[in-house]
């Protein structure tokens, strides 16, 4: 008699659960969140030298800024080198407080960038370094509205990039910082 009824309670839940995930699915905020992607993505290409479907997008916040890492998903050399030659040019532009790229790829109200905007000269540090499979670029300051600014300018970018990128973790960025400090002591 139990088993009639698990039986009968699958044959209940099992098609609604169905239907609330088709209907999930295709919902309008799902709908909307995909075609920005496939937007960004498009946009991506014509701003980025290197393949997104081919790349990772890594986005580390730290305490005081963060790092954005590029890497190839398979081992490539010629991705690499593409990768390292953008974000290079990339860690230089917003250097000079110019945010042009991200724009193009993401638009103009790309959520956090408009506050990296009014960094002064020395309160936003940026350094870009090749990495075995890519490169980075590390954004460090000691602005809270600059470190808020640079942790929504991720978070909108994980959102964007979707499969392609992903959040990393803090863990272990103290050699990343500690090597920044020391690169810029000698």
């Amino acid at each position: 008699m139990k088993r009639l009824s698990v039986l009968a309670i699958v044959a209940i839940v099992a098609p609604t659960a169905v239907l609330f995930g088709a209907a999930l699915l295709s919902s309008p905020a799902i709908a909307d969140v995909t075609a920005r992607q496939e937007d960004v993505a498009q946009r991506g290409a014509e701003v980025m030298p290197f393949s997104l479907a081919a790349t990772t997008h890594i986005f580390t916040k730290t305490a005081d800024g963060g790092v954005q890492q590029v890497i190839t998903k398979r081992h490539d050399p010629k991705q690499a080198a593409l990768i390292r030659e953008h974000l290079a040019m990339i860690a230089r532009q917003f250097s000079a407080g110019d945010f042009e790229a991200p724009e193009q790829i993401h638009g103009n109200d790309m959520p956090g960038i408009a506050a990296l905007q009014t960094a002064q000269p020395g309160e936003l540090k940026i350094q870009y370094r090749d990495l075995p499979d890519g490169g980075e670029i590390v954004y460090r300051t000691h602005e809270p509205r600059l470190v808020a600014a640079l942790h929504t300018w991720f978070d909108a970018q994980l959102s964007d990039h979707g499969h392609d990128a992903m959040a990393g973790h803090d863990a272990g960025m103290m050699h990343h910082h500690h090597s920044m400090d020391s690169a810029a002591a000698e």
